[in-house]
């Protein structure tokens, strides 16, 4: 089966190809014999019901500096393509937001990856409260009230931006926190959404794993370990990555959540957990799957174009 496929990324360029996963997706489609468009998301319109954007042919290599080669550009009509990876990073803001709604205007006649209405009804730190029983005690508020009752029942928390992403602003505050008072002003100052507030999980030190689902079924994960003298485990932060099996409890956090994800059509997910909580459910970007390949595991792109193909499969059958 050969797709036209349109991927909306960020600049291809500035991207270090040995750990993005938006790569190794494009790499494996390439091995399929798709035909590759790639655009930013500044290039995507709509007039009328028409979602168009200006892509350019796209083809790749996997060597860091001469990674890729771009034909002439040329506006397409994206209902028009077999399939759409909306894999630019967050932040999730209202141009992400926004992206969202443009590509459910031609989701699923064109399979959109992951499906952008439920992107957008699942961020990762608020869609993870559906299932409080596999999550350390959360709070989502900017309330200091509130946020100072919590600390007083739950001791040390973690406190990072509801809507933050790769480790950054993300705070260990000990119950008796003589920098609490200044943290909170500048989360207020900084930060319009509410903040998520977490019973601190002192095993952190020992990894937060990540964790790969492929439409639901778990398929890999990777350990990641925070470097010393952090609390932040992602490897943009300094994390060192190893080789991870599943536990019997991971096993259970995945077979809990898997079948709501694949209904969702949210193919690619990215699940943390530390200390078997789950704190986590990614489903903007997520990555881990080079890291998980270079570190032994299989090349979960395969699995996840077999998903992908499989659902264009049986919606034009």
């Amino acid at each position: 089966m050969s797709l036209t496929v349109a991927v909306q990324m960020d600049p291809i360029q500035n991207i270090r190809v040995a750990g993005d996963t938006t790569f190794a997706l494009l790499l494996e489609a390439q091995r399929r014999g798709h035909r590759l468009y790639y655009y930013t998301p500044d290039r995507l319109s709509m007039q009328g019901r028409r979602v168009t954007a200006r892509v350019e042919g796209l083809t790749v290599k996997d060597v860091q500096g001469d990674h890729f080669a771009l034909q002439a550009p040329e506006r397409i009509d994206l209902a028009e393509c077999d399939a759409v990876l909306m894999r630019q990073d967050p932040p999730f803001d209202m141009a992400y937001v926004t992206a969202t709604h443009m590509l459910q205007r031609i989701h699923p006649r064109t399979l959109v990856l992951n499906d952008p209405f439920e992107v957008r009804n699942a961020p990762e730190k608020l869609f993870v409260l559906d299932y409080p029983e596999l999550m350390p005690p959360t709070l989502i508020s900017r309330d200091r009230a509130e946020i100072e009752a919590f600390r007083r029942e739950h001791g040390t928390v973690a406190m990072k931006p509801l809507h933050g992403h790769g480790g950054a602003a993300v705070f260990k505050v000990t119950a008796d926190d003589p920098n609490f008072g200044s943290m909170f002003d500048m989360f207020a100052t900084t930060f319009r959404e509410a903040w998520v507030v977490q019973r601190y999980l002192e095993r952190v030190t020992e990894g937060d794993k990540r964790i790969i689902l492929v439409d639901g079924v778990a398929m890999g994960a990777v350990n990641r370990v925070p470097a010393a003298g952090d609390i932040r485990s992602n490897m943009v932060r300094g994390g060192a990555a190893s080789a991870s099996e599943l536990t019997e409890r991971e096993r259970e956090i995945c077979a809990t959540i898997g079948p709501e994800l694949s209904r969702r059509g949210l193919i690619l997910v990215g699940i943390d957990v530390i200390d078997g909580n789950l704190t986590e459910i990614n489903v903007t970007s997520p990555t881990g799957i080079r890291a998980i390949e270079r570190l032994g595991g299989p090349n979960l792109a395969v699995a996840v174009w077999d998903a992908i193909e499989t659902r264009i499969a049986a919606r034009k059958g």
